[in-house]
């Protein structure tokens, strides 16, 4: 069992990661056991939330282990071109999503062939690609080119392109900062089934008071030993990348996570990260102000001053 914060850790009581330690040693010693959808079994807490203020640059990278922002980064600004075929991830070296489509391979032709090999056959082969890493109408489907159906004598038919809610947000926020609409939504119903994984970071609101501009995220789903990392890290992201847009300083960020869980093979992950204090933190500099939200690219973003504790491994439950 999970131990106590420890004793000396006072002085550092103040730091925001111990919002997510605390709330991972609640979840691992009183989280409710269950059987989830991968069969690998959580324990889990329904409704949670953490807060943490972006102030003179500082972001949510977690101190206790090490976090590859880089490639959230990368997720993000792959999200915001609506891609939604694995090709160009792999081809940077981001292998978050190869694993669903991956299984769906092994599944459909028995093949056993191994995750690097898939990968790599992705890369090269824009067929293979075509026909096997794509995801369906995931997260920057939706964000950017909602589907939008029009009436026609025939029934309904799909309009080339669809809404672009990120676009919409910057708009409003510069026209209407006031407004309790600055949202950006993934959860698309009519899609879902389509999509290899629904969105678990489904819905994004921005809110502005005294010229901050602050960002929500409710999450209906939330990995917190892996994947919140990343999600948390790109809420902050996306807000500063709207503030810069928008011409307004970034505020806070407020997380908010439904079915929060810890898979029971993360076991290894969970103790050693609890047994660690957090200490330090990270500071981002957009070096370059682009044109649009989606002219960003993984050179304009320098992190500093971020010295985590070891990275720990564990498997991601497919």
């Amino acid at each position: 069992m999970a131990t106590a914060r420890p004793a000396e850790s006072v002085s550092n009581a103040q730091h925001w990661e111990w919002q997510y330690l605390d709330l991972m040693r609640r979840i691992w010693e009183q989280g409710d056991e269950r059987v989830d959808r991968t069969g690998v079994g959580t324990r889990s807490l329904f409704g949670a939330q953490m807060r943490f203020d972006l102030s003179g640059g500082e972001m949510p990278l977690l101190t206790t282990k090490r976090v590859f922002w880089k490639s959230a980064t990368r997720e993000l600004l792959w999200f915001l071109t609506g891609d939604t075929n694995i090709r160009e991830l792999c081809a940077q070296g981001v292998e978050i999503w190869t694993d669903w489509p991956l299984d769906r391979y092994r599944r459909e032709t028995g093949d056993t062939i191994s995750r690097e090999d898939f990968s790599k056959r992705v890369v090269s082969d824009a067929h293979f690609a075509a026909q096997w890493g794509d995801l369906g109408p995931v997260y920057g489907k939706q964000w950017v080119d909602w589907p939008v159906y029009e009436e026609a004598e025939h029934g309904l038919f799909r309009r080339g392109q669809g809404i672009n809610q990120v676009q919409q947000v910057v708009d409003s926020l510069k026209v209407n900062p006031g407004s309790r609409r600055h949202i950006i939504e993934g959860w698309n119903v009519a899609e879902v089934d389509a999509m290899a994984l629904p969105p678990c970071h489904k819905t994004y609101q921005f809110h502005v008071a005294n010229g901050r501009l602050s960002g929500l995220l409710y999450q209906r789903s939330c990995d917190l030993g892996l994947g919140f990392a990343f999600n948390i890290w790109s809420l902050a992201l996306l807000t500063r990348m709207l503030a810069q847009q928008t011409g307004y300083e970034p505020g806070e960020v407020v997380w908010m996570g439904a079915d929060v869980h810890l898979y029971l093979n993360h076991k290894v992950l969970v103790e050693e990260q609890l047994s660690r204090e957090p200490s330090g933190g990270a500071k981002l500099e957009i070096v370059r102000e682009p044109s649009s939200m989606f002219d960003y690219r993984i050179e304009d973003f320098v992190v500093s001053g971020y010295e985590p504790q070891a990275h720990i491994p564990a498997p991601v439950a497919v």
